[in-house]
């Protein structure tokens, strides 16, 4: 058993940025060269989310008071808050690929983190300030003297908490937790149609089966994952209603789809109370501290990518693999 410290973490989210890089299509962009890499923003922005600084006013200070950080997110200089802010906002799409790469790339695989079975789940975050009431929404009302309310946040009820004002964070993880793919939206968009905007890639990927709980129970998407040989598992799939979606006798065993339902609530229901730790939102309904809907997105993708890093290490350094505590210790 090993610990690593805080430079050894930098590094190796460095060296899987720099691999993730080499696979992009290089794209030119009219006007001046970006000053500040993705990679180098990630980096800072992964260490000021684990430090618990959120406000990118705060962050520039932070940064302008603690030189050093500029060589370690290998910065040529101190970017201003609204550089910050302005690029931390379009970030959502690049750790989406980011994180997807991560899941199939040679450190996943030298850590035993295969993708052929996976789990899909909804979770709420509960938005920034004040809760703008659907009856005032609905008609684009902002009563006065409520400020600072988040208008890209919707409503949506949680079987745990109720009803929540927020964003959705729709995840698919592995059963050890180790998460594969994510997406934010606003808290009323329905799993099914985000799950449907995962398939293809799903499938690429070699996933041969997804289980997810009952509110992700439909025939019509269950024949069509069958069709590319892909099984939907929710805790109603019989085991002759898997292996006839797939026209196959018998493809799968019932000790199999037992144990995947089995363990569908200790693989990913657990991951999203460990994402709000590691980011420090551990208050009812996990409580975000950003506004709109690019910010959200953004700050649960760090989150998600944070998650992915302090599982990897946690492996190369044998350390329990759901291990958050080292990670946010050595940074703080």
């Amino acid at each position: 058993m090993y610990y690593p410290d805080m430079r050894e973490y930098i590094t190796f989210l460095f060296l899987m940025l720099d691999e993730f890089s080499a696979t992009q299509e290089k794209v030119s962009k009219r006007g001046r060269p970006e000053t500040y890499s993705d990679a180098s923003l990630i980096v800072f922005y992964a260490v000021m989310t684990l430090k618990g600084i959120t406000s990118m006013r705060a962050q520039q200070t932070y940064l302008f008071h603690h030189p050093l950080y500029l060589e370690s997110c290998q910065l040529p200089a101190c970017p201003g808050h609204v550089t910050l802010g302005r690029r931390y906002k379009a970030l959502m799409p690049k750790l989406q690929a980011f994180t997807e790469y991560i899941a199939v790339s040679r450190f996943a695989k030298e850590a035993g983190f295969l993708q052929e079975v996976v789990y899909e789940d909804k979770s709420l975050f509960k938005a920034a300030g004040p809760v703008w009431h659907q009856k005032d929404r609905l008609k684009d009302h902002l009563p006065e003297g409520l400020r600072g309310v988040d208008e890209t946040a919707t409503w949506s009820k949680s079987g745990y908490h109720g009803w929540v004002y927020g964003y959705g964070l729709h995840l698919t993880n592995i059963r050890n937790g180790f998460p594969v793919m994510f997406d934010v939206l606003p808290a009323n968009v329905n799993e099914l149609k985000v799950l449907d905007t995962k398939k293809d890639r799903l499938i690429e990927k070699g996933v041969r089966c997804i289980v997810a709980d009952n509110g992700y129970v439909d025939e019509k998407r269950q024949t069509a994952f069958a069709e590319t040989e892909v099984l939907l598992l929710t805790p109603k799939t019989t085991l002759v209603a898997a292996n006839a979606c797939l026209g196959a006798d018998p493809l799968y065993t019932a000790t199999q789809v037992h144990t995947w339902q089995k363990t569908r609530k200790v693989a990913i229901e657990p991951v999203f109370d460990l994402l709000s730790k590691l980011l420090s939102i551990t208050g009812a309904h996990k409580p975000l501290p950003l506004r709109g809907v690019a910010y959200v997105a953004t700050f649960l993708g760090i989150g998600i990518v944070l998650l992915q890093l302090a599982m990897l290490i946690n492996v190369r350094c044998r350390l329990p693999t759901r291990n958050i505590t080292h990670i946010k210790t050595v940074f703080r």
